[in-house]
């Protein structure tokens, strides 16, 4: 629906013209305060920052849930699912790609300047920030908390009992944080490039270690592979639970903006091209990742 508002407002408002002496029609002030902030400080990635950064968005913890997905919507309407899922997202974030630059002159580099430009300045703040909001803070919740719990994991793992501390896991989350407080210092987005390279070969590791394991064990027996329900009110709310965990596997719009702002662009080169070639190899990486799991 905001997608849909944003494109019928585009055609109905004149083309503007760009500045003379900029591309992105931005004020002397704007500029500085671009200049400053992290997202929009270096402007001089490729292409293929944009792939990982976006299977880095998209794949995480959401590909753990999928299997119960599987399970609670069966093996026929899960992959149908996941199918259109990908689809879908593909098609919206195609469209996030063409609006980051769809005024002439203008470069829509966060979500709350695209909400503002369709819905004013008061009311697209108001619209835009609260739902940027509860999905930031719920996934930043979430992944501390799995961040804790892996470092929880591998403590128990390499420690036999007896000879090791037992640690709670508050202080395993407060670990983690302070790596990301630490990591949150660095001048700008294109300064954890090598991060984000790395966390998507380790999505793309951990997802083929999870189905190529699977694939060695076989199939085994006294298992049911069936629907996990026993009764209709209990697959009812099932199946609706599976379409939350599929839809959580295919968040990872929240940055499209911010990824884009990062690529350096002009009249003849718009950011558009080569971010969309790294979003499509990206979705590729991303089928690898979600559909043999």
């Amino acid at each position: 629906i905001f997608i849909t508002c944003i494109t019928n407002s585009h055609n109905n408002m004149p083309a503007t013209s760009p500045q003379k002496n900029s591309h992105d029609g931005k004020t002397e002030e704007q500029r500085k305060i671009d200049e400053w902030l992290p997202i929009t400080s270096s402007r001089n990635a490729k292409w293929w920052y944009s792939a990982f950064h976006n299977v880095t968005a998209m794949v995480g913890a959401g590909v753990l849930g999928l299997p119960y997905a599987m399970a609670e919507l069966g093996w026929g309407p899960g992959v149908a699912v996941m199918f259109i899922s990908w689809v879908i997202t593909l098609y919206t974030l195609w469209q996030m790609v063409e609006m980051h630059e769809m005024v002439p002159g203008k470069r829509f580099d966060r979500y709350h300047e695209l909400g503002q430009h369709v819905f004013g300045k008061k009311l697209g703040l108001y619209i835009v920030v609260p739902q940027q909001l509860v999905v930031e803070v719920g996934l930043d919740i979430v992944y501390m908390v799995t961040g804790g719990k892996s470092f929880q994991k591998i403590h128990d793992l390499v420690c036999t009992p007896g000879n090791c501390v037992e640690i709670k896991l508050t202080y395993y989350i407060m670990i983690f944080a302070s790596v990301h407080f630490v990591l949150s210092h660095l001048p700008n987005f294109n300064a954890i490039s090598g991060v984000s390279l790395i966390a998507a070969i380790m999505s793309l590791s951990y997802c083929t270690i999870a189905w190529v394991a699977s694939l060695d064990k076989g199939v085994q027996p006294d298992v049911d592979y069936g629907y996990r329900a026993k009764n209709t009110g209990e697959a009812i709310f099932n199946f609706f639970g599976g379409l939350g965990e599929v839809a959580f596997a295919y968040a990872g719009h929240n940055v499209v903006l911010e990824i884009q702002a990062t690529i350096p662009s002009t009249p003849e080169k718009p950011s558009k091209g080569p971010m969309w070639k790294g979003v499509v190899v990206a979705y590729i990486v991303v089928a690898l990742c979600y559909f043999p799991v």
